[in-house]
């Protein structure tokens, strides 16, 4: 797997936990049939470090930034974590590899069309069956309350600043990694409610939707 070679040795790519959902889970099994000929141009095209049109104007992530925001959020075995816009279900299958049998995702997709996509896309790993991802198709720019507190929130769309749901929904020693504008912001909530911020500048993102 080149892609997996590269992005280890650019340093995105740094622990064996990410390294291997990276490995298990193919990007190829979320791309759309439309997007190549065959089977192994579909492939070809996976190892691209870019990202790829998924229909509706959304887009599955560039990989590189896929692990750079996996690498901040340091997920654990066991971790209850909301992945808000889901799209292609690349992401939410990468973070039920990373949160294991014990742990859940829970990932919201507030485009219809893509939710069946992303639903039908992570179904080939089984995590839907086995509980460890639950699936819904809603807007999450509020979170999503019924499964709080997380200890982690990944968003894949960019905001104009981090909702305060999220942060609201938020397990203290918890974090949240999301795009504002075109910089990735990683945000932990220390004991005692107290908001550590990063920025990460130099990104692109499609935007985060509000309503429907």
């Amino acid at each position: 797997m080149k892609l997996v070679e590269n992005l280890i040795r650019q340093g995105y790519l740094k622990t064996p936990a990410v390294i291997d959902a990276f490995k298990t889970i193919n990007r190829t099994d979320f791309l759309p049939s439309n997007l190549a000929e065959n089977r192994n141009e579909l492939e070809k095209l996976a190892e691209y470090d870019q990202a790829l049109p998924i229909g509706e104007g959304q887009t599955i992530s560039q990989p590189a930034v896929v692990a750079f925001m996996l690498e901040l959020l340091n997920i654990q075995k066991g971790n209850n974590v909301l992945d808000i816009g889901s799209g292609s279900g690349w992401t939410t299958a990468l973070l039920a590899q990373l949160v294991g049998p014990k742990g859940l995702v829970i990932a919201i997709e507030r485009i219809p069309e893509l939710y069946e996509f992303g639903r039908k896309n992570v179904g080939k790993y089984n995590f839907i069956k086995k509980g460890i991802v639950k699936m819904i198709c809603a807007n999450g720019s509020s979170g999503w309350e019924d499964g709080a507190p997380y200890d982690r929130i990944l968003a894949s769309a960019s905001a104009e600043q981090i909702p305060i749901a999220w942060i609201e929904q938020l397990q203290e020693n918890g974090i949240v990694v999301a795009p504002v504008f075109n910089s990735i912001w990683c945000c932990q909530k220390k004991l005692g409610g107290e908001i550590l911020k990063k920025e990460y500048p130099g990104f692109i993102f499609v935007p985060l939707v509000k309503n429907f």
